[in-house]
């Protein structure tokens, strides 16, 4: 009789573990919009929650450590006059956070250390340039105050967010129809995109060249998303002909056949997929759902391997992926969750069963830290760089507070980005490179002057 062998595997015994009901955010109304995001961010400071406004779009921001009821009460961002649709954080500073929606533009958002005490109408920049609701607001991982939008218009925006600018733009003449998903690689070079007209598409954003492209990577009509994965792959979930959910692992170099093609069940909820590069994890999360599937990605056949899946009684409305550097080290959580309810904020715990309270360095290799690579300068120029890592052998210590500066002038006299061949810089880039190059210059003939007088009145003495 032969024995089955069991692939040998440290995640093989990875389990979730709800937060206790003292630890979760109660009383929150979560936003009853149809729209396949996440509809929650998170990040070592704070949870921010897409919620039920009247009379336009708001979301709730929380310090992590505010669990229990929340008071009906408890100020808002509330700046724009339409639902909020997607909300995330800015990997290089956690008090900044950008929002999308229907109201056609993007807002970019300060929060005070300690969270607010008075509802936040204000934004530090609103971006405008979409025609149609914006869906998808995703940060750059490693240059500093870039930020990716895109919209039903079938636009996608790359802004300068410190000058409130947009930097390229990506046509109709790229997406012919609505976006349904957009990533960033990990060192920002490419992105990753999947559309209504059942095409994934990577894209050098900069030059506005499509690498590579699939057509139909899942022969159902409902919507794909797709993610970048380790070594040149990407994952991609979206729905048979026969309407049964799937997951597929790709090739970029050779996107003919998957690398791996699985089948999972008939639920209709679309999968939200979250990678964990630092242990090659993916996690998918089916709005509507009440569990999260756990897959690990190896670089030898069947390379797409089922770990394990984590379910619950509830189903989810929406989920937030709290970044490495704000888990609990010492108890050996890979990944946490914040799965929304109805009307609760559940933390859910990924963690490796294992005896030892020391530092496990093969759980937490180092991971991406919170300084930028790049300017946004640097990264037009053509410049890529991946994150620049941090150990968490010691725990991670948040650094101090950083003001997002914005030049007002030139983001109050800038005019809307109007859609541009390619990904050619706009002219309000143009013009702004520009101005920036002749206030250099003043200041520099300035400095040059104040110099000459100087060594005039020691020469004097």
């Amino acid at each position: 009789m032969s024995r089955q062998v069991v692939r040998s595997s440290k995640f093989r015994h990875v389990f979730g573990q709800p937060a206790k009901a003292d630890q979760c955010y109660e009383d929150v109304r979560v936003s009853q919009t149809t729209w396949d995001s996440g509809f929650c961010a998170v990040n070592p400071k704070f949870v921010a929650l897409i919620c039920e406004a009247s009379g336009g779009g708001a979301f709730l921001v929380l310090p992590l450590s505010k669990t229990g009821r929340v008071d009906k009460n408890v100020p808002m961002v509330c700046g724009h006059t339409a639902p909020v649709l997607d909300i995330s954080w800015c990997p290089h500073n956690d008090n900044v956070i950008a929002s999308g929606s229907e109201d056609c533009t993007v807002m970019v958002w300060e929060i005070p250390d300690g969270g607010l005490v008075v509802p936040l109408r204000e934004p530090i920049v609103t971006l405008e340039g979409h025609t149609k609701r914006v869906g998808i607001v995703a940060w750059h991982p490693t240059a500093q105050n870039v930020l990716l939008s895109a919209g039903c218009d079938s636009v996608i925006l790359v802004w300068d967010v410190s000058t409130g600018t947009a930097m390229l733009t990506l046509g109709p003449d790229v997406h012919p129809d609505t976006i349904y998903s957009v990533d960033w690689s990990r060192d920002g070079g490419l992105i990753c995109t999947s559309c209504r007209d059942k095409h994934v598409r990577i894209i050098e954003p900069r030059k506005g060249t499509i690498m590579a492209e699939k057509s139909r990577p899942h022969e159902g009509t409902r919507p794909v998303h797709a993610v970048f994965v380790s070594e040149g792959k990407i994952l991609t979930t979206g729905f048979s002909r026969m309407s049964e959910r799937q997951v597929a692992l790709w090739d970029t170099k050779h996107l003919e056949e998957p690398l791996s093609l699985q089948e999972l069940d008939t639920s209709s909820g679309v999968l939200l997929p979250f990678f964990d590069p630092d242990t090659n994890i993916v996690y998918l999360c089916g709005k509507g759902d009440s569990s999260i599937r756990y897959f690990e990605i190896t670089s030898e056949a069947p390379f797409l391997h089922y770990l394990s899946m984590f379910s619950s009684k509830e189903s989810q409305r929406g989920m937030g992926y709290m970044p490495k550097r704000g888990l609990e080290v010492n108890k050996c959580e890979i990944a946490r969750f914040y799965k929304l309810h109805e009307r609760k904020c559940e933390p859910i715990a990924m963690t490796v069963p294992r005896k030892s309270d020391l530092f496990q360095e093969d759980l937490y290799p180092p991971t991406a830290g919170p300084d930028p690579a790049l300017t946004a300068e640097e990264w037009m120029g053509g410049r890529d760089a991946g994150p620049l890592l941090i150990s968490l052998k010691d725990g991670y210590v948040p650094p101090k507070s950083r003001e997002l500066r914005v030049n007002r002038g030139l983001e109050s006299s800038r005019r809307k980005a109007a859609p541009e061949a390619g990904g050619t810089p706009s002219v309000d880039a143009m013009s702004r490179m520009e101005e920036e190059m002749r206030k250099l210059q003043a200041t520099v003939q300035e400095l040059q002057k104040r110099l000459d007088r100087l060594e005039e009145a020691l020469e004097a003495k």
